[in-house]
């Protein structure tokens, strides 16, 4: 895709946002490993690995005053409603992908949990977008290119979830979305990335909402759905960096 790209477009042509929204849950109850075709574990593979490819490939056909826009997910954070649920995000010291490389089950060197493994995902973005963020500002020919990330809030909907239980996520999405409120719908989703897309020039920062914030329709953006905070963990720009060396280092990049 990557390499037809600039054939696609014509001659000179760049890309004035780069949405880097790809993402898979697999069901929490998986025990066993899938990997990508290139050997990575598979929900972080394509969750991170294969965004931070697709950025380093694309980044130079990216306009200088550009924009790269990263869905990211509040259960990044331990803090968060959804984070607290189950185990925990962390990369923790980053044994497994320091020692193992693609081949390690978890970023931490942890035994493979699927729930973990997508909540590691999503702060694997935030560290993404904070380190991109960074190396951007750091070089005059991208310093005017701004990355962001957000979360579009739980989305049952949109066939994230399509490897749970198939009556348990109609269950949850009618209890979350229509009785306890906590839910957001698609065209909310949609909204936040539109959003973050035309009026968002902040630079390496988390947007989110409180949940159900889709009630308060498009008069959210802006208001509701504003700058947020990432996790402590997130916040380690020191691990961020790191991270970002033994990404390219896995990728081949390096």
């Amino acid at each position: 895709f990557a390499k037809e790209l600039p054939n696609l477009l014509g001659p000179g042509s760049s890309i004035d946002v780069l949405c880097l929204n790809a993402g898979i849950a697999r069901n929490t109850a998986a025990t066993d490993v899938l990997r990508t075709d290139d050997g990575f574990e598979l929900t972080v593979g394509v969750n991170h690995f294969g965004h931070f490819l697709l950025n380093s490939l694309l980044l130079p056909m990216v306009q200088p005053k550009g924009k790269i826009v990263v869905t990211a997910s509040s259960v990044h954070d331990p803090e968060s409603p959804g984070g607290a649920q189950g185990v925990p995000a962390t990369l923790g010291d980053l044994k497994g992908l320091e020692v193992d490389g693609k081949a390690c089950e978890m970023i931490d060197g942890g035994v493979f949990n699927a729930d973990k493994a997508y909540k590691d995902s999503k702060l694997c973005n935030v560290f993404f977008t904070r380190e991109l963020q960074r190396r951007l500002e750091s070089s005059e020919s991208t310093k005017d290119i701004v990355a962001n990330c957000f979360t579009p809030g739980l989305i049952v909907g949109t066939g994230l979830f399509r490897d749970q239980n198939k009556i348990f996520t109609k269950l949850f999405d009618f209890a979350a979305t229509d009785l306890l409120k906590v839910g957001e719908t698609p065209a909310w989703g949609g909204g936040c990335l539109s959003y973050m897309v035309d009026s968002v020039w902040d630079r390496g920062t988390y947007y989110g909402s409180a949940p159900g914030s889709s009630k308060y329709g498009d008069d959210a953006y802006g208001n509701q759905f504003a700058p947020n905070p990432v996790s402590e963990e997130a916040q380690d720009d020191a691990k961020a960096k790191r991270f970002w060396e033994l990404t390219e280092t896995a990728l081949g990049l390096a």
